[in-house]
């Protein structure tokens, strides 16, 4: 029943985060994350898909990873780097999300799409069933470095973001705003769901130990 839980809080968050991915990708005239600066460069200047690119670059973030410290990596980092890519292909394809009209509603879709990936990647961390790629690949680096995680994540999505750029990548000012927007999102729903799903298992536990006395009197 846990182990079934955790892979659905998983499954869910996976489903958000790629939803909040695709909804900024729609308003990419705004900036988009320095992520996907990158997969959307590559994308119109070599081709294959966007969720293509993600899951390319996000296997060569578990390969680098698993030569930095492998114990970040875990099968739900592996299913992430596959499904992450495979389900913004799959929202694309089914243009159901509001599209780019360049008017002030952009912003708002833009701003929900971040909110949404915030809340999706605190819900699929939370679950437990590894890091992400881009989040374990930054755990790694700063492991090994001694450099501290804000500070990694500052220097490697700054890299990544001037590398989108150059290829012809989308890059505005939500680009510059992108982590400040999410990543105060990402924390408080990553300590929520984290907590609450440590009070229902505890639950669970409980009410073994209870079916278990009630079998053995």
């Amino acid at each position: 029943m846990k182990h079934a839980l955790h892979w659905a809080l998983f499954a869910i968050g996976i489903m958000l985060f790629s939803l909040g991915i695709t909804m900024t990708i729609n308003v990419k005239h705004l900036g988009i994350h320095p992520w996907e600066v990158l997969n959307v460069a590559f994308y119109e200047e070599v081709g294959l898909s966007i969720g293509s690119w993600s899951i390319i670059f996000s296997a060569l973030l578990i390969v680098i990873s698993l030569f930095l410290d492998r114990s970040y990596i875990r099968i739900g980092t592996f299913l992430n780097a596959f499904l992450v890519g495979l389900c913004v292909d799959a929202y694309l394809w089914l243009g159901f999300l509001p599209e780019a009209n360049h008017a002030w509603t952009d912003v708002l879709v833009i701003i929900s799409g971040i909110i949404i990936m915030g809340i999706g990647g605190g819900v699929y961390n939370a679950a437990g069933v590894g890091s992400g790629p881009r989040d374990g690949f930054m755990l790694s680096l700063s492991d090994k470095t001694g450099i501290s995680i804000g500070r990694v994540r500052i220097m490697v999505e700054s890299l990544v973001l001037v590398i989108g750029f150059l290829i012809g990548g989308p890059v505005f000012v939500f680009s510059l705003v992108f982590t400040f927007i999410q990543s105060p999102i990402f924390q408080m729903t990553y300590i929520r769901v984290r907590d609450w799903l440590k009070r229902i298992e505890l639950m669970l536990d409980e009410k073994s130990q209870s079916e278990q006395k009630e079998r053995l009197s």
